[in-house]
């Protein structure tokens, strides 16, 4: 299964193992039970320290677990974890073999803590390029402690647990048999759900921070190039996000990003977290920002309190919250999110294998994920709401090619409909006759734009425009002084990455600039 050029990377790879391991596999007579030996006789074939048998009896065939001589670490991959999955793989035996993660100690010392039995379950995609930041996760949690299990299930191999537990988004994570979570997840969120009393603590620490210099919110494309600007200039600098990358995280195929002529979102993001930390930044993660208190005159200090209950000062801020996908706002999205509605088409796409799925939106979004869509699903029908098609010519060609898709124009989608546990279909308005028409669907991907990330200003001094874009100068500076905002969040036109690194940069120089004027 492997080729020579990837044998020869992960025989260097596995070089750093530093202990022996074995690979004990649960197999039947399937195919796919054959495609497994084979990829497991190759990884085995390249280190003299990792070891395989056959006589695994796990009730999940295919599927193998890696091991220490005489000791079950609890890591097992149920499938053939390739694509996304194969880095997960590779950490993984790296890990077991005794090769040290890239983890704070204070974060691994924080999962040796956890004394009560966690077996987790993550349903993931092979395609899905969310999903191995929680398989990695919940691996490192299980090699490190010996309470914690956790098996990570290809959906699409086994369809019958993803129709028992009706599985319509990945990564889906089950922990001691019940629903855990859904979607990306850092290892760091993985802990503050499972380690109460984590947030209480950080809360604390965080409210005891000096004020900083500049304070960046968000740590997107924009947040990340501010911060390190920032820091490049010597002062007190600090990072608060949710989460690293922001939407970029969730973005698959980057072809625009100049000098890079073809990346993955999560390579992306990793870089620029790598990037950060090269600089005396505070990084907090798992911060979501509910409230701004302005200064009460120039060159006091701002106040951000968090939903932790943490507040954090500074000179001045750069706001880069970003922006998030749009939704219809019809009456079942909601009721049905990650029951049949979804937004990820490469991520949940799989799950959709042979069945009858609709894209909302005609601009770039919506065509790319209908074309990706039909290599996988049954039928497509995109609905656009305007009488002609947004994305580019080239794409629009491409889509009306394929066999299986429909394209119905004019239309309004009005209600997502389904059965109480699932979508089974969707209503919408023809504009040109205003008649009401049903589809029958298994499956609705939203792909309609972005609005911004700024809900928790309200009540600020901070102007927006209608649409809840922060309006700023070309500075970057917004209607308060000590104040800057970078990236989708704000009124800047055109959101790509490279112009939201670029903004992000001149908003912390603005900053700058106004700090040393004070």
């Amino acid at each position: 299964m492997l080729d020579a050029n990837l044998k020869n990377q992960l025989k260097a790879y596995l070089e750093n193992v530093t202990q022996p391991l074995e690979i004990v596999a649960s197999l039947d007579d399937g195919d796919k039970s054959r495609e497994l030996l084979g990829l497991l006789q190759e990884i085995s074939g390249l280190s003299d320290k990792i070891s395989l048998s056959t006589e695994g009896h796990d009730a999940r065939t295919p599927s193998f677990a890696i091991n220490r001589p005489g000791e079950d670490t609890g890591v097992v991959f149920a499938g053939i974890p390739m694509g996304h999955e194969f880095t997960s793989l590779v950490l993984a035996l790296l890990q077991v073999g005794g090769h040290p993660p890239k983890t704070s100690d204070k974060v691994l010392d924080q999962i040796r803590a956890l004394d009560r039995e966690l077996v987790f379950e993550t349903y993931y995609s092979l395609s899905c390029q969310n999903c191995p930041d929680v398989v990695q996760a919940l691996n490192l949690m299980a090699i490190f402690n010996p309470h914690v299990r956790h098996v990570a299930i290809d959906g699409a191999l086994f369809q019958d647990e993803v129709e028992a537990r009706e599985i319509m988004s990945v990564p889906s994570i089950y922990l001691n048999g019940e629903p855990f979570d859904q979607g990306r997840m850092t290892l760091e969120q993985i802990l503050a759900k499972v380690d109460t009393g984590a947030a209480e603590r950080e809360a604390k620490k965080l409210s005891e921070k000096a004020a900083f210099d500049t304070l960046v919110i968000g740590a997107g494309p924009a947040g990340a190039a501010a911060a390190i600007y920032s820091a490049r200039k010597g002062i007190n600098t600090g990072i608060a996000a949710e989460r690293f990358g922001g939407q970029v995280a969730d973005t698959l195929g980057i072809e625009n990003f100049i000098s890079v002529t073809h990346t993955e979102g999560p390579k992306l993001v990793s870089a620029l977290e790598e990037h950060v930390k090269d600089y005396e930044v505070d990084v907090m993660n798992l911060q979501h920002a509910t409230s701004l208190k302005a200064a009460d005159t120039n060159g006091g200090l701002h106040e951000v309190t968090l939903a932790s209950g943490a507040t954090l000062k500074s000179k001045t801020l750069v706001l880069a919250t970003g922006a998030r996908w749009r939704e219809m706002n019809v009456p079942g999205e909601q009721q049905y999110r990650n029951k049949g509605v979804a937004y990820c088409p490469h991520c949940d796409g799989p799950l959709f294998k042979g069945k009858h799925v609709a894209v909302i939106g005609g601009g770039n979004s919506g065509v790319e994920a209908a074309i990706d869509l039909a290599g996988i699903v049954g039928h497509v029908t995109l609905i656009e709401f305007m009488g002609d098609m947004r994305a580019d010519a080239v794409l629009q060609k491409k889509l009306k090619s394929l066999p299986n898709v429909d394209i119905i124009l004019n239309a309004q989608t009005t209600e997502v409909n389904g059965d109480g546990s699932r979508v089974n279909g969707l209503t919408y308005k023809d504009r040109t006759t205003d008649d009401i028409k049903h589809l029958t669907l298994e499956g609705i991907f939203v792909q309609i734009g972005l609005v911004p990330n700024t809900e928790w200003l309200k009540g600020s001094p901070v102007e927006m425009n209608p649409h809840g874009e922060i309006i700023v100068d070309g500075h970057g500076m917004t209607s308060v002084p000590g104040i800057f905002a970078a990236g989708d969040v704000t009124t800047v036109p055109y959101k790509q990455i490279v112009i939201a690194m670029g903004e992000g940069a001149k908003a912390s120089l603005g900053a700058f600039d106004y700090l040393i004027r004070q």
